[in-house]
């Protein structure tokens, strides 16, 4: 204690105190040293105190004495023990742990510690050679480390059958091989793997999928091994550094497993997949970019990762580069795959150069056990134990011999420049002469010619040009026809002296030709630079060297290396740096081909300043720690990988938040935990100075000013915007997203929107240089778009395209005083590549390439995706899409440019013919071309739903041909936008099929009162067709809006009334048992309600108590009778009628009134007794069909009961228009329920209920708290959805318990599926192996229901503590869930959107995850997407009303329907009338016309006069097309309806939907 009051009260500063204090905290408890960092001064105060208790307590004790003596003695032994204590020593450590599978010895290498220990020495038999302008060391080969006693080689035969034949051609494993394989075969366990060769580790990547393979299998002796490989099961990913080698890997993949007919593709940005190529392939290669996009799209690609089950990282030594946080973001993301869906993910990380391995081991971190039937995690990291194999370079099959030169002269002057120029020529000369083949790396791609040329010159001035000649090789006619079809002028005149260069700008076909060639030793040399900016120095020549070690050439060759030069630019700083020794490692990797060369030569060429630098960090291959003080680290190796994650964290976290896997603070402090970046920081606090939660908070404030989430920093909580979501989902870096936002406008032309994404981030390593000036002013000259900001001059000024850009006058045309800015550059070749423009310049090749690769990504944001993957301007002929003839093309343009696709359609081959001044047939080929254009029809109908909302009901109807050129869909964007063309109002996705030709959709839209805009425009147009498109004008010139209704009555403030204001006591006292009073609403209605005989009308939130006051009311009602009668309950639901049933079973009985369900004949037949009879509105409308005319009374019927009126479909509407009719004339009371609209006038007026007794309260006048709350999600309907919806449900319902809760998810199916997320996302929560089950649940108590159930498969459910719900569940068994969830047992309920009119429990919170439900047509043809209705929704949110206690109701929808459902859900249901164009309609017009009940016009008019539809018509005529009075709109379809011959065939009789009623 006294030592650290001592540190705390010292004047250090807090970075030296921080280091003292991971010296006596240790580095597992980062965030306990920051916290007393951060409170410094309070807790040096409080240690003060304790220091002193201590001290008086130690002083008031026996301690010590005082004396002289004791104090003499005391020192004499202290200077004693101070003699006996070496001069040197350090602080004293535990001994390092033995891992078995790391294979490191430095003497093997003849490493010696100097006599200070501060370095090695130079291994034996180095030798030192002094030359005039440089010096040389050369280090020679490692000896090999003997075999340990416990090592053996494996014979293949010993292998299984899968794994032997995968190795055919192979008598044994070798050495590195037999040691890994036990692991890697027999095992799922989590590897990092470090070979010291490039060449060999590739082998040993071929082992993991080997196990997959027999993991998925299920072979037997009477199967073969092929056809038991189940393929559809499993994916294997390989993530490979680049693309040029993920062609090379799918190559020997492929080759190595063909004879299992597992399928291996590229997936990169040159190689796309389809759907069917995705599901059909086992094993794709991918780089680390194009899976972090892969994986953050929840579906179509995205959906390959839920069924990954190995995970293979190649050179994972990247982590140290910018391109790292890519890494650490897919490797993060897929270890929280794991732990969220429990699978089994194997990851296996490679790499040639890993000096800090183990923290690299402990990154890659999960471990599995497996109980109760479900995978439980446990946190542990690769096993260094069993999973973590090292290999230093004295394990090369090759040995290779090292040279150092450090050339002479002052570093960056010509001097120097000259030397390192002719060392590299002497040692390039001296290496082919011998029968080398030589590969020179230098560090800028236009370096790679300079070079080659400038050591071609040298060579033909010496004379020995022909060394490097490979004319005599057999097949050298044949490699020079093809390198003639090559556009790189530099690459074939180098060609023909044997010279080749390669690097990342070259096109795909010319580095795939030069590796080739010198594969095949048609080529002696080449030259090779860095890729580009943030990609490895060496990986372009990876695909090279992958090549090489293939190459079937003469064992006597030998391949080698030379690095010419050691500074390399760095464009994120500005500056040049150093080659990275870890670079510097995998270049000398590539020298020598294992099974053909005895050795390999690797050749540094670099100043002599840093030499002696190379050379210790190369020869070093142990990291030394010393202590000094406090635990300064110094590293005498190849520097550490470190975590470039910062650099790419906002990015990555952006993402995150887009896929809801992180939706707070504490979630992406959470996720941080997962990366490499947290691994470093606890073991180099000092480097990393950052709390995670700095980090996450400085990220999501970066985000926020890009717009791209909202960040409550009250609560911690992020939500994505658009924004956010596109950047995501098209990888745009967040810098360009503020770009887009500074220059973005509501509307820009073609050339404002190249100018605007030619300034994106993306392209800051597009380099500008001065000989391409030439090129990219021919190209400026044929853009079709303007071109803003095109030059700058030497001085810096910017000028545009339309300015003088030439030199001026006077001035020497070889002095050019203008270049391209970078923009300007992107902006032409972007526009070359649209056009079609030819390129000569190799290097703007590569870039144009680049640049529509990049923008072709994220251009849909613009509208230019299209243009960009087509390469077809908005303005060229759309028929260009169709492989026409150029004749043809060429009269379409010049002929037929002002024709649309639609109007060639209508003509005859003939006439297209003429048109084009072709002859008929080529008329044919134009029509036929045309049929086949996407293009869809688009109608449509307005439905106002209140006075400022409109409901736009479309129609789309497929217009074109079906044909191969489609695919399995053809997907359509269809958006309303307003009038000035500015704004899109809504949108929506459709997918056209070839079985589908019509789809409807509906746009629901605010129109401000009294501000209705002229028009709106439905425009669609295609997601892939240039040109496919159509707009269609919707003007609201005739759109009569209904009046704003004054209809809602609000809540009064009164106090509660008890029961005993019920007339009859016996009735007061039977609902006593239930109720202590009424409640608000309640209250307020009752008297109008119960104590009149007018009719009534009570629209009020649901859970408020309606239904209970209708109980109250029938039992009330038959108690005031003495003689017979009944009421008569009519619902449209059979599960409502069944819900009364159970309420009211106990109170009828005691009351002595019979109860029952009727139908037929005796629904309405006189009363014998007081009863309470109850009916669906469809069994009523089928009793009141069969009656033989319009009744006249119905005797007994004392009052009606309407349950849930804004559920009034065409039957309940018919059914209740009959009654009213009759009891017009006898006493008998309607009343009516329903949840709040937002309009209920016509409704009570339809009722004939009087002022006094109408009662319209608005959602919000609930006497019951209840939160709302709407989450949005940009992810269609798929289960990818259902997985992003888990973790905000689950919090939800954690935030809610004690709580019960229910979800509601849109079908059975999906029930069990969602249950085991939530469980396992309540387990990592919370860490509980319960899940929701109580604490206080024993085992005992569920054990007679989990026994008595006769789906088994429910017990996992419920002893977590969650039951499910749905009609595919045995009626006993839900029984069982019920009376366990009252009782506390199951805390969360999972239901099917159907069954939520049959659920009678509540819940403190409820979740409704997605709004949306898909419908199968009954023979499969077709499946339809179909949104949740209000109705359904409303029900849902009522289960989350209880009374005394707040509820709360999560919505869970797509992000175009919240506003509608909120708006309706806080304002009011719409209702309006489903009779006109219904069947039900016709079908009763046609019995009663049948019957002679009509038979007339004006019967038949009269008779729909009783309808909710004559009221309707009156008050909101647009909603039904009407136009006129409402007799005249009447008359009308009166007039229709006996137009109509026959009943539609595909309308549902009455029979039939009786029957799905009762099945309901």
């Amino acid at each position: 204690m006294s030592h650290l009051h001592a540190v705390l009260a010292s004047p250090a500063s807090n970075e030296t105190i921080s280091e003292e204090l991971s010296d006596m905290i240790g580095y597992d408890d980062m965030d306990v040293i920051v916290e007393i960092i951060e409170n410094r001064s309070l807790v040096a105060a409080e240690t003060d105190v304790m220091f002193l208790v201590s001290s008086s307590r130690s002083f008031n004790s026996s301690g010590p004495g005082l004396a002289h003596a004791d104090a003499k003695r005391r020192m004499e032994e202290s200077f004693r023990r101070n003699a006996e204590r070496p001069l040197f020593v350090e602080p004293k450590m535990a001994a390092p742990a033995i891992l078995p599978h790391v294979y490191s010895s430095s003497t093997s290498q003849g490493n010696i510690l100097s006599q200070t220990g501060q370095k090695f020495t130079l291994p034996v038999g180095t030798t030192r050679h002094a030359q005039d302008y440089y010096e040389e060391v050369v280090v020679p080969p490692a000896r090999n480390v003997p075999p340990r006693a416990t090592e053996r080689v494996i014979p293949v035969s010993e292998l299984d059958d899968l794994a032997r034949q995968s190795f055919s051609g192979y008598s044994s494993l070798n050495r590195m091989q037999s040691i890994i394989y036990p692991t890697a075969y027999g095992s799922n366990e989590n590897m990092l793997l470090q070979p010291a060769q490039y060449v060999v580790y590739r082998l040993i990547a071929n082992t993991p999928p080997s196990h997959q393979h027999r993991a998925h299998s299920t072979h037997s002796k009477s199967d073969s091994l092929p056809a038991s490989i189940r393929r559809n099961d499993f994916k294997i990913i390989y993530v490979a550094p680049m693309k040029a080698l993920a062609a090379e890997i799918v190559k020997k993949f492929s080759k190595r497993l063909q004879w299992l007919a597992i399928h291996v593709r590229e997936l990169t940005g040159d190689m796309q997949l389809t759907k069917s190529e995705i599901a059909e392939t086992q094993i794709i290669v991918t780089t680390p970019e194009k899976w972090d996009v892969v994986t953050r799209k929840p579906t179509g690609e995205g959906e390959i990762a839920s069924k990954l089950k190995l995970l293979i990282i190649d050179e994972v030594h990247l982590l140290n580069e910018e391109r790292g946080a890519v890494i650490e973001t897919i490797v993060a993301r897929t270890l929280r795959q794991v732990e969220s869906s429990q699978s089994v993910i194997r990851i296996v990380g490679l790499s040639a150069t890993l000096p800090n391995y183990i923290d690299v081991a402990d990154f890659l971190r999960f471990g599995f056990k497996y109980l109760y039937g479900t995978a439980k995690l446990t946190r542990n990291s690769v096993s260094r134990q069993t999973g973590l194999f090292y290999f230093d370079s004295s394990f090369r099959p090759v040995p290779l011999e090292q040279h150092f030169i450090g050339v002479k002269g002052k570093p960056g002057s010509p001097q120097s420049k000259m030397n390192l120029d002719l060392v590299t020529f002497e040692k390039v000369s001296e290496l082919v002469r011998a029968g080398h083949q030589v590969m020179v790396f230098v560090h800028a791609r236009k370096e790679t010619v300079k070079a080659a040329l400038a050591l071609r010159e040298t060579a033909s001035k010496d004379g020995i040009l022909h060394d490097f000649s490979c004319e005599d090789h057999p097949n050298y006619g044949h490699f020079r026809s093809q390198i003639g079809t090559s556009r790189n002028k530099e690459m074939k005149q180098l060609f023909d002296d044997g010279f080749g260069i390669h690097h990342a700008g070259m096109l795909r076909a010319d580095r795939t030709m030069m590796e080739k060639m010198f594969n095949a030793r048609a080529s002696r040399f080449y030259v090779a630079p860095p890729p580009l900016p943030g990609e490895s120095i060496c990986r372009p020549c990876r695909s090279a060297l992958a090549t090489v070690k293939m190459a079937q050439a003469h064992p006597a060759y030998t391949c080698s290396v030379v690095i010419k030069g050691t500074q390399v630019y760095d464009s994120s700083r500005g500056s040049v740096v150093d080659l990275s020794i870890l670079d510097v490692l995998q270049v000398f990797g590539r020298a020598g081909r294992p099974g053909f060369e005895t050795s390999g030569e690797g050749y540094i060429c670099t100043t002599e300043d840093k030499l002696q630098h190379y050379l210790d960090a190369v020869t070093s291959q142990v990291c030394i720690i010393r202590f000094h003080l406090y635990f300064f680290v110094v590293t005498l190796c190849a520097e550490s990988i470190e975590s470039q994650f910062v650099k790419g964290m906002i990015n990555a976290m952006n993402a995150e938040i887009s896929l809801g896997t992180v939706a707070t603070v504490r979630d992406a402090i959470r996720w941080l935990g997962y990366t490499y970046l947290f691994v470093r920081m606890q073991k180099t606090p000092l480097i990393y100075d950052n709390k995670r939660n700095q980090l996450v908070l400085d990220a999501a404030r970066s985000l926020v000013e890009a717009r791209m989430i909202n960040f409550d920093e009250g609560s911690g909580s992020f939500t994505i915007t658009d924004l956010g979501r596109l950047a995501a989902k098209y990888y745009i870096h967040h810098r360009s997203i503020v770009i887009f936002n500074q220059e973005l406008r509501g509307q820009m032309t073609e050339a404002d929107v190249l100018s605007m994404v030619s300034l994106s981030t993306e392209f800051d390593q597009i380099q500008v240089r001065e000989n391409e000036t030439e090129e990219l002013t021919a190209l400026l000259d044929m853009a079709p778009c303007a071109i803003k900001n095109a030059f700058e001059n030497i001085s810096g000024k910017v000028r545009t395209s339309g300015e003088n850009s030439r030199n001026q006058p006077g001035k020497a045309n070889d002095e050019p005083e203008v270049l391209f800015t970078r923009q300007g550059k992107v902006n032409v070749l972007l526009q070359g590549y649209i056009s079609w423009t030819l390129v000569e310049d190799f290097a703007l090749v590569s870039d144009m390439q680049y640049v529509a690769q990049t923008l072709g990504a994220f251009a849909v944001l613009m509208g230019m995706s299209k243009a960009i993957e087509k390469r077809l301007w908005p303005f060229d002929q759309p028929l260009k899409q169709f492989n026409l003839k150029q004749d043809v093309l060429y009269g379409l343009e010049l002929y037929a440019d002002s024709y649309t696709v639609s109007e060639l359609v209508r003509m005859s081959p003939a006439e297209l013919g003429n048109l084009v001044h072709l002859n008929e047939a080529h008329g044919q080929a134009i029509l036929d071309a045309a049929k086949q254009f996407p293009a869809v029809q688009v109608s449509y109908s307005m439905r106002p739903l209140g006075p400022d909302v409109l409901k736009i009901d479309t129609h789309v109807r497929r217009a074109f041909s079906w044909s191969s050129r489609h695919g399995s869909v053809e997907p359509f964007w269809l958006w309303v936008e307003d009038h000035e063309g500015r704004g899109i109002l809504q949108l929506s996705y459709l997918l056209l099929r070839q079985s589908m030709d019509v789809s409807d959709f509906s746009f629901v839209l605010s129109i401000p009162e009294g501000r209705v805009p002229p028009f709106v425009t439905i425009r669609s147009v295609s997601e892939r067709w240039m040109g496919a498109e159509d707009e269609v004008k919707v003007p609201f010139d005739d759109l009569v809006m209904p009046a704003r209704s004054n209809s809602h009555t609000p809540r009064l403030n009164l106090p509660f009334l008890p029961l005993s204001v019920l007339q009859d006591h016996v009735v007061a006292e039977l609902f006593s048992a239930k109720l202590r009073n009424l409640n608000a609403i309640q209250t307020q209605t009752f008297w109008s309600t119960v104590n009149t005989a007018s009719n009534s009308l009570i629209c009020a939130p649901t859970g408020s108590g309606k239904s209970t006051l209708g109980h109250i009311l029938s039992c009330e009602t038959l108690a005031r009778i003495s003689e017979d009668g009944y009421v008569l309950i009519v619902a449209p639901r059979l599960a409502i009628v069944k819900e009364w049933i159970r309420e009211l079973r106990g109170v009828v009985a005691v009351m002595g009134v019979s109860m029952g369900f009727v139908k037929g004949s005796g629904t309405l037949a006189p009363a014998r007794s007081k009863e309470i009879r109850l009916t669906t509105s469809v069994h009523l409308a089928a009793a009141l069909s069969e009656e033989k005319g319009f009744a006249k009374s119905y005797l007994g019927l004392r009052l009606i009961i309407l349950e849930n009126l804004e559920q009034l479909d065409p039957y309940y509407e018919l059914a209740v228009s009959s009654l009213l009719r009759v009891v017009q004339t006898q006493p008998t009371r309607v009343v009516g329920f329903s949840s709040s609209l937002n309009d209920s006038a016509d409704l009570a007026a339809w009722l004939d209920v009087a002022p006094s007794a109408f009662h319209s309260l608005r959602p919000s006048d609930r006497d019951q708290s209840l939160d709302v709350v709407a989450h949005t999600f940009a992810i269609p309907h798929s289960a990818a959805l259902f997985k992003a919806m888990v973790r905000p449900a689950s919090a939800a319902i954690l935030s809610a318990r004690p709580g019960p809760a229910i979800v509601f998810v849109p079908s059975r199916t999906q029930c069990s599926s969602v249950a085991l997320d939530l469980i396992v996302s309540c387990t990592l929560e919370t860490g509980a192996e319960t899940g929701y089950l109580p604490p206080d649940a024993s085992v005992e108590f569920l054990q007679p229901y989990l026994h008595g159930l006769r789906d088994r498969g429910l017990s996992d459910f419920i002893s977590k503590g969650v039951g499910l719900f749905h009609y595919g569940i045995d009626k006993q068994d839900r029984a069982a869930i019920l009376e366990l969830y009252t009782e506390g047992i199951i805390q969360v309920l999972v239901v099917a959107r159907e069954a939520c009119w049959t659920l009678p429990v509540r819940a403190a919170v409820v979740v409704v995850m997605g709004t949306q439900y898909v419908t199968i047509h009954e023979d499969g043809s077709s499946r339809q997407l179909r949104d949740y209705s209000l109705e359904e929704l409303v029900r849902m949110q009522g289960r989350a009303v209880r009374h005394g206690h707040t509820g709360h109701f999560l919505l869970f929808c797509q992000v175009e329907d919240k506003d509608t459902y909120m708006r309706f859900l806080e304002g009011g249901l719409p209702l309006e009338s489903r009779l006109l164009g219904s069947d039900q309609l016709r079908q009763w017009y046609k019995h009663h016309r049948d019957q002679k009940h009509i038979e007339n016009k004006q019967e038949g008019i009269q008779a729909l006069s009783w309808t909710f539809l004559a009221r309707r018509i009156a008050s909101n005529p647009t909603y039904y097309d009407s136009t006129g009075t409402r007799d005249e709109r009447l008359s009308r379809i009166v007039d229709e309806l006996d137009g109509l011959q026959t009943i539609r065939k595909d309308g549902p009789s009455v029979d039939d939907t009786i029957a799905a009623a009762e099945q309901r």
